[in-house]
């Protein structure tokens, strides 16, 4: 297959490496190459299978727009920009194109979801909090994951008010804690990824899967499909 990576960070790099490793080809194109989406032209983005985005909320808006707009297909890591999802969404369906998106690939992350759920079922009555520390350049925060977590847990258990806690320190990947405390104890769970390479692992495995469907799918949906 033929990616394009949008984005020369530290994770659109590591994006590009893993698929050249997994033996695909990889084009990448830098902000500063497609300022307003310009460089995603119909005819350009014929030529590739997916494209993947790592950019900025704003760049990542204007990007899926273009894209999709021409039924491309598409992977999104970028974070912060899901106030614009539904029009995404319909903007994907109008146009027959396909869009995986998630605030985290990372396998062991989803991991994270379905304990976090489960915890919120079996421990009624608990405060929960959340505590998320990433590197110090990261844009938003609370980060994309962090309030994913907040969803499922009080989607888990009504009436819950989870407060997010938001550190950014040196070159931290990624670490997310949860708590949940009652006069009696505490519990507590915690993922810490290491490095960006599960991130990277994640979103090309979900542009490989992609492939010859047309749909939006948040990336929960489909991580036991990846393999």
């Amino acid at each position: 297959m033929l990616f394009l990576v949008l984005g020369r960070g530290r994770t659109g790099s590591l994006v590009a490496e893993v698929a050249h490793e997994r033996g695909h080809g990889v084009r990448v194109v830098g902000e500063e190459e497609n300022r307003n989406a310009a460089a995603l032209t119909a005819p350009v983005l014929a030529g590739f299978d997916a494209v993947i985005d790592f950019t900025t909320p704003e760049a990542a808006v204007q990007n899926m727009r273009a894209c999709l707009a021409t039924g491309a297909r598409m992977v999104v890591g970028t974070t912060g920009w899901y106030s614009h999802l539904d029009d995404m969404k319909a903007l994907c369906a109008r146009r027959g194109g396909a869009l995986v998106y998630s605030p985290n690939f990372s396998i062991g992350v989803h991991a994270l979801f379905k304990v976090a759920r489960q915890l919120a079922l079996a421990a009624p009555g608990y405060r929960f909090s959340i505590t998320e520390t990433h590197h110090a350049t990261k844009k938003d925060a609370p980060s994309g994951t962090a309030l994913s977590l907040k969803k499922i847990l009080e989607a888990a258990s009504p009436g819950l008010d989870v407060e997010i806690a938001s550190k950014r320190e040196g070159e931290v990947a990624g670490i997310h804690e949860i708590e949940a405390r009652s006069e009696n104890d505490s519990i507590l769970v915690k993922h810490e990824a290491f490095s960006r390479r599960g991130f990277a692992e994640g979103a090309v495995r979900a542009a490989e899967w992609i492939e010859g469907k047309t749909g939006c799918w948040d990336f929960e949906e489909i991580v036991g499909k990846v393999g």
